[in-house]
């Protein structure tokens, strides 16, 4: 890490318009004002299409996404580059093994782009409980002010589970926390005492499915977790529950999602991922009453994408002092990465 009494040499690379909604001018100007910017702001391409000598000197590397992926080649046009500072989420397609080889310090926005994708799975929760998605198309389609037949169970008391509890699952449980409802959790990579400090009670995932009344997903897309959620699951769950899905579409069996959903219409599925992405212009998704799609807008969108920005910043700031970084990414950490 560096020190304050001297001057690190900064540069940004990323799609200009990315660059608009991430940092703004009043973030590049407040990065020149902590170190030295080497170089204005360019984007992949041209930084990949010429020559730029000035990349030999950069300790500094701001990106986000249309990031350069951090592979051989990249890496020899930056000898000196100490730390990356990346404002966006998964940073799993940035990196590469010759990445760490190097020793580049890894900082993300992960933590800052989680907060628009819990708010966004509390407010489907809320309203998936008081059954708000079903309702509101049963009295547009047909033209009648009734609660009937599907009649909202409400939150107070309700069961909400959540699977996995990364970032985004523990930030949608502590929102979670201002309200009534029982907090149960599907992971099978934490201990019995990290559930204990979470007071989250541990669930098989077909017990989870069976019981809740909510279940959402916050699982990374990897080769074990892709199809885990299958038809027999959603299949299995409470009359009127509700399932979230804001992590990967691959996550769920789409086919046999369908098929249960013909099935069951007291269900509802709120679906801020596909898998592929975007459906087919014929797929089921669009065409399901109880599927609520929305395109993917769940993460930071519009003014939420500055806090990303804000979030390097501050941690660039605490580079430049020597103090202790707060969001940095190792290497298996980006590999388990949504």
């Amino acid at each position: 890490m560096s020190d304050e009494g001297s001057q690190l040499n900064a540069a940004f690379v990323m799609p200009a318009e990315i660059l608009a909604e991430v940092y703004g001018p009043e973030g590049v100007a407040e990065v020149g004002r902590m170190g030295r910017l080497v170089h204005p702001p360019l984007d992949r391409e041209d930084l990949m299409a010429n020559a730029h000598p000035w990349t030999k000197i950069v300790d500094v590397l701001f990106t986000s996404w249309g990031a350069p992926v951090m592979d051989a080649a990249m890496l020899r046009r930056f000898p000196k580059l100490k730390i990356v500072f990346y404002g966006a989420g998964s940073s799993r397609s940035l990196v590469t093994p010759d990445f760490w080889e190097r020793n580049i310090f890894l900082t993300t926005a992960a933590a800052a782009n989680a907060v628009p994708v819990a708010e966004y799975t509390l407010a489907a929760t809320l309203l998936g409980l008081k059954q708000a998605w079903s309702s509101a198309r049963r009295t547009q389609s047909g033209q009648t002010f009734s609660r009937r037949p599907f009649e909202p169970e409400g939150a107070y008391g309700a069961r909400v589970g959540l699977v996995s509890l990364g970032l985004i699952g523990r930030l949608v449980r502590e929102r979670l926390g201002a309200f009534d409802v029982e907090v149960v959790a599907y992971d099978p990579f934490l201990t019995s005492r990290e559930f204990a400090e979470l007071s989250i009670e541990p669930l098989s995932l077909a017990e989870l499915f069976a019981t809740s009344s909510v279940v959402s997903l916050h699982t990374p897309a990897l080769p074990e977790t892709v199809g885990l959620i299958t038809g027999k699951l959603v299949a299995s769950m409470k009359k009127n529950a509700t399932l979230i899905n804001t992590a990967r579409g691959a996550l769920i069996n789409e086919g046999e999602l369908c098929a249960v959903l013909r099935e069951r219409p007291d269900l509802q599925v709120v679906l801020d991922v596909t898998y592929p992405e975007p459906p087919s212009p014929d797929s089921a998704l669009y065409q399901l009453p109880n599927i609520f799609l929305t395109p993917h807008i769940a993460g930071s969108r519009g003014r939420e994408r500055r806090r990303l920005g804000e979030s390097m910043i501050a941690e660039f700031d605490r580079f430049r002092r020597g103090e202790a970084l707060q969001h940095t990414v190792s290497a298996t950490q980006a590999s388990q990465m949504a």
